[in-house]
């Protein structure tokens, strides 16, 4: 199942989308798509749902998705998760997954404007595959415990400004901070439905312009694991979100290549997961 939020920042309404491809209200069922109905989601009894008319049809044509999550919990980044990308950076491959926290206030829809920071010099993208936790983890011993956790996945752009995060004290969650810098959307994929989360292309265009062109085949670290090593350091709770790393193509790993600046169009998608599209803005 798809599940996505629909209306003004602050006021969206939750909506599933059925196989037939129309939008099925949810507000009959919860408030909000958030960790407490993550916690108790069934996608199977909620597709017997929606199949058997049981959801009101939901309008949705014409109006702002916001981010599938209500404001998480915790955004929990994976650095360097890429082998093709930790080359372009110069970067060794990590014996372990480089972590990093993003406040939860960065997460905006997939279609709401990306706002350049104030003094930013190094604005870049990151297209993602995004993993949203569904169940309380805390020192799972395995993959099988891990996959078990998972409520689906997302398409995620990990904005960054890397001045920010190299430059003013070596401090990663400086570079990864600012208001707007986590794009989540359009949808929350519902697990049941990703077969291999391992075989998932990735792709980014600046101003039509493919940048990225990756694999999650491409992953140091893969997300089972990840889930399971996150939990050995932090209870991950429903509604958290992990963002897992990005393939090779950003412009820190191509010098020349200008960083993003206000009015640049960055467009992105992660196979079956849906498609992104921010304008550049000024903070």
């Amino acid at each position: 199942m798809k599940l996505l939020r629909v209306g003004p920042p602050g006021a969206e309404r939750p909506v599933v989308l059925g196989r037939d491809g129309a939008a099925y209200d949810l507000s009959g069922r919860t408030s909000d798509i958030d960790g407490a109905f993550l916690a108790g989601l069934d996608p199977a009894e909620l597709a017997r749902a929606v199949e058997s008319g049981e959801l009101p049809v939901a309008d949705i044509a014409g109006q702002r998705i916001g981010a599938p999550v209500v404001r998480p919990g915790k955004v929990v980044g994976i650095g360097l998760n890429y082998r093709d990308h930790a080359a372009e950076a110069g970067a060794q491959i990590p014996a372990e997954p480089v972590v990093f926290l993003k406040p939860s206030n960065t997460v905006v829809g997939p279609y709401d404007e990306v706002l350049v920071p104030r003094g930013s010099e190094k604005t870049d993208y990151e297209v993602e595959l995004a993993i949203v936790i569904g169940r309380t983890a805390r020192y799972l011993e395995s993959e099988q415990e891990a996959a078990a956790v998972i409520a689906g996945y997302a398409t995620v752009n990990d904005v960054t400004e890397r001045a920010f995060q190299f430059e003013r004290g070596g401090q990663w969650d400086k570079g990864k901070s600012a208001e707007t810098f986590t794009p989540l959307g359009p949808w929350l994929v519902t697990a049941d439905e990703v077969a291999d989360p391992q075989r998932l292309g990735l792709k980014l265009w600046v101003n039509g312009d493919l940048r990225q062109n990756g694999s999650t085949a491409e992953m140091i670290f893969p997300v089972l694991e990840i889930v399971r090593y996150l939990s050995q350091f932090m209870v991950l709770e429903p509604g958290d979100v992990i963002v897992t790393g990005t393939p090779a193509g950003v412009t820190l790993g191509h010098p020349g290549t200008p960083f993003l600046r206000p009015a640049d169009v960055v467009e992105l998608e992660v196979e079956g997961l849906g498609r992104q599209r921010q304008v550049l803005g000024k903070a």
